[in-house]
């Protein structure tokens, strides 16, 4: 067995219950008046105590603040949580916006004074001109051999839950063309890619560890795929998405995301495509949203909306006997008007850019 197995990758899986959820997100703070960003996640932080500073930290720029729920079980427990963050935060006299990227504001971003982020910024340079926000959501995985299993599974969904999350087509007042900008923006930084399947856990610790040598870095924290196994959580970790406006849509795509790790440890599906493939229909997905066509299987690709609809009557038995079913009331909703890119571009046309952010900034409150 090599020592990764029994040091750095001594992992908790088992520690909480099978299936529970974890949600993060990433957000960014902004003046109450003028609604550009400010560099404000120290002094947001200062001012929480108790449980909620538990549940809050600073993420790697100091624009941006990440929210964190305990370990849940239901999707409603996860909103809950969120909600209660999202409210303590604007007590603060900041605002928060929900956008993968700020649609109005562009340049050189501050960093957060930590050690490790001094090697962020080595590595990364000029590349660093923008706060990237993601939605990342964590299931629970009772051993490091299942959560292996999962992680390869769920390659399979990130083109899908691209398409159905984009939420950043806005970068520096312009319209990129992308209804995911973030995607693009942070396939730029080292260590973001969906990854290689691996035969097992010992295997995803053996790529782990010359990634990490390669990089020059101290842990498997800094391997930043789009799914991962997370051993000191004990779960796997999709990481593949724009963080949402509203916390009820960041908490049904974390829903979906537990019911398909339920139906994949249930009924399996073959992993025919190979990972080329689904990088490539994750970039259609992050460019043209739910307008895009994309693959599930072998099959040709077919248009997201499609594949969506397909993947939530698959997961939706799941979701009923995990009792996350309400939220994917919010998830028929996107097929049926649009992903926040859809909807920021609607009210951009309607109101330009400071009504864009005026939307943003109250849906995200």
């Amino acid at each position: 067995m090599p020592e990764s197995l029994t040091n750095p990758y001594a992992h908790r899986f088992g520690s909480s219950p099978p299936l529970s959820l974890g949600v993060e997100e990433e957000l960014l703070l902004v003046d109450p008046e003028t609604l550009g960003l400010v560099p404000s996640a120290e002094l947001v932080l200062d001012g929480l105590s108790g449980p909620l500073a538990e549940r809050v930290s600073s993420e790697i720029f100091t624009e941006q603040i990440e929210l964190k729920t305990g370990v849940c079980l239901k999707a409603e427990e996860a909103l809950a949580e969120l909600r209660e963050a999202r409210a303590a935060i604007a007590r603060d006299g900041v605002r928060l916006l929900g956008s993968g990227l700020h649609p109005a504001e562009e340049g050189e971003a501050q960093l957060i004074a930590k050690p490790r982020y001094e090697v962020v910024r080595a590595d990364l340079g000029d590349l660093l001109n923008t706060p990237p926000c993601g939605l990342h959501v964590h299931v629970g995985i009772s051993d490091p051999e299942t959560a292996v299993r999962l992680a390869n599974a769920y390659t399979l969904y990130l083109p899908v839950l691209s398409a159905l999350a984009a939420n950043s087509p806005f970068r520096a007042g312009a319209d990129t063309g992308h209804a995911s900008a973030r995607t693009q923006v942070v396939r730029a930084y080292p260590r973001f890619q969906v990854p290689r399947r691996f035969r097992d856990y010992e295997d995803f610790c053996r790529v782990a560890d010359q990634l990490i040598a390669a990089a020059g870095v101290d842990d498997y924290t800094y391997i930043w795929w789009d799914v991962r196994p997370h051993p000191n959580l004990g779960t796997v970790e999709v990481r593949a998405v724009d963080i949402q406006a509203d916390a009820a849509t960041s908490v049904a795509l974390a829903a979906l995301i537990q019911a398909i790790a339920a139906k994949e440890l249930d009924r399996p599906s073959p992993l025919e495509l190979e990972r080329e493939a689904l990088e490539e229909s994750y970039f259609q997905a992050a460019s043209h949203g739910l307008e895009a066509r994309i693959l599930l299987d072998e099959r040709s690709p077919r248009p997201a909306r499609e594949v969506a609809r397909e993947v939530l009557d698959a997961s939706r038995p799941y979701a009923r006997e995990l009792g996350t079913e309400d939220a994917f009331d919010e998830l028929e909703q996107i097929l049926r008007d649009g992903n926040g890119a859809e909807e920021q571009r609607r009210v951009h046309a309607e109101r330009g850019m400071d009504g864009l952010l005026a939307h943003l900034a109250a849906r995200t409150r």
